[in-house]
């Protein structure tokens, strides 16, 4: 599966410590391995997945999109203004 990274998302990874980018590969590792774990969302953001997970008790959201033979990460961050965020992106 190839693997696309928008500018957002390479911005919120870039600004984390190093230990904490190793469990947001952790993370993006479980999603290549079943893209359906993230929850799917509707509406506006319909076929947006994002999956929920914590880094030192604060709990950080990843969206992203994915079909047979790509996947493109979206946005990375917490949960404050998060899918207003995503939906900019998208458009």
């Amino acid at each position: 599966m190839e693997i696309f990274q928008k500018t957002e998302f390479k911005k919120s990874y870039k600004k984390l410590h190093q230990n904490q980018r190793a469990a947001v590969n952790e993370e993006i590792k479980k999603i290549i391995a079943n893209p359906n774990i993230g929850v799917e969302k509707v509406g506006d953001l319909k076929g947006v997945f994002v999956h929920k997970f914590n880094i030192f008790n604060q709990q950080y959201l990843l969206a992203y999109v994915f079909d047979e033979k790509t996947m493109t990460l979206i946005m990375l961050g917490v949960h404050e203004n998060f899918y207003i965020s995503v939906k900019n992106i998208l458009k």
